[in-house]
């Protein structure tokens, strides 16, 4: 089934762009981490331009987010203190980085930039992780116990202006969550990710929260974070496309929650390998793509039939052409609405279940 986005002005395959985006909204899901360093590579693969790959895939994000968000807040498992302190600086690095995406797309190297920073975030994190994952499973299998101290203290949680955290039993420097957010955000402008592969590490080994805790606090910022790119996108660049946007949450949302289910049964050591096995396999493609691959796109089902634009499509064009305001803050809404709509029939299926059970 073959449609043309009216503003990303690319004919996909429906089938194909719902199935990657369930599979990878799984693996979301199973690894506990936002899907956008997975999503937007192979949005590209597809032969979307990325730039709009990075716009759209943050939209996705700000749904699935959302939906994720408002499960844990229903369980209690976030810090709504430092998870605020972590979106000022992220709304700044968000800032920074849009000012650098500008910068590069003005110059016309914003898709080589892309690439690259797919191809060393991936492996610096995916090495890390995959060595931690290793020595983590040697350790199980040889039954070695190592005792660890409740909080690692670093040179920066003694940082001015520190602050005493209630729900994650913390005491040290506010900075360490803002600098955090502000690398979060700088990353998700240039990347269209919400920084979930990077902030989850980085809460867990350097501001010392309790395991959790962070996949609540992690979905809680990413939501403002995300929301912040797909406005300054949509305003800056009009590179949003409703049409792929509604496409992506179908697929995504449906495969989050599936992966949740399947994920609560795996170990962390072997959940931590997979998903660093991962990382280093795109960003492995992502440099085969950028630097060897020549023609047409790596994931693009052969096909004669040439899309038109559609009725809808030509009223996404026209919105976005002479409202960019409302069509913006439309795909805000839209995204939001979807997560929280998810969310609200997953709580009631689970509350009709566990009165079933008793």
């Amino acid at each position: 089934m073959e449609v043309f986005l009216p503003i990303a002005e690319v004919q996909i395959n429906v089938i194909l762009i719902l199935f990657v985006s369930f599979v990878i909204g799984f693996l979301s899901g199973l690894f506990g981490v936002g899907g956008g360093f997975l999503m937007t590579p192979f949005l590209i693969f597809m032969g979307i331009p990325p730039a709009y790959a990075v716009a759209n895939e943050a939209n996705n994000i700000l749904a699935s987010s959302s939906s994720g968000a408002l499960t844990h807040w229903f369980k209690k498992t976030l810090d709504i203190k430092i998870g605020w302190l972590i979106i000022s600086g992220g709304l700044l690095g968000t800032f920074l980085g849009i000012l650098t995406f500008s910068y590069f797309k003005g110059i016309g190297k914003i898709d080589l930039i892309i690439a690259l920073s797919y191809m060393y975030v991936l492996a610096i994190i995916g090495s890390f992780m995959l060595r931690d994952g290793i020595m983590e499973i040697d350790r199980i299998k040889k039954k070695v116990i190592i005792k660890k101290k409740l909080h690692t203290h670093y040179w920066i949680h003694g940082l001015p202006f520190r602050m005493r955290f209630k729900t994650s039993k913390l005491y040290e420097s506010a900075l360490v969550p803002i600098i955090l957010g502000i690398i979060v955000g700088f990353i998700a402008a240039i990347m269209g990710v919400g920084g979930a592969f990077l902030m989850v590490p980085a809460m867990i080994y350097l501001i010392g929260m309790p395991t959790k805790l962070v996949p609540g606090t992690s979905l809680f910022v990413t939501i403002f974070v995300t929301a912040f790119v797909t406005i300054s996108h949509a305003f800056t660049y009009h590179t949003i496309d409703l049409l792929l946007v509604l496409i992506l949450i179908t697929g995504s949302i449906v495969g989050v929650h599936s992966g949740q289910k399947i994920g609560q049964k795996l170990k962390g050591s072997e959940l931590k390998t997979l998903l660093a096995l991962l990382m280093l396999s795109v960003g492995v493609l992502m440099a085969y793509e950028t630097f060897f691959k020549k023609g047409t796109a790596s994931l693009r089902i052969p096909t004669d039939q040439v899309a038109q634009i559609s009725e809808m499509g030509k009223i996404i064009f026209n919105l976005s052409d002479k409202y960019p305001i409302v069509y913006g803050v439309s795909s805000i809404f839209i995204a939001l609405g979807a997560g929280v709509l998810v969310s609200y029939i997953r709580r009631q299926i689970s509350q009709k279940i566990n009165k079933k059970t008793i």
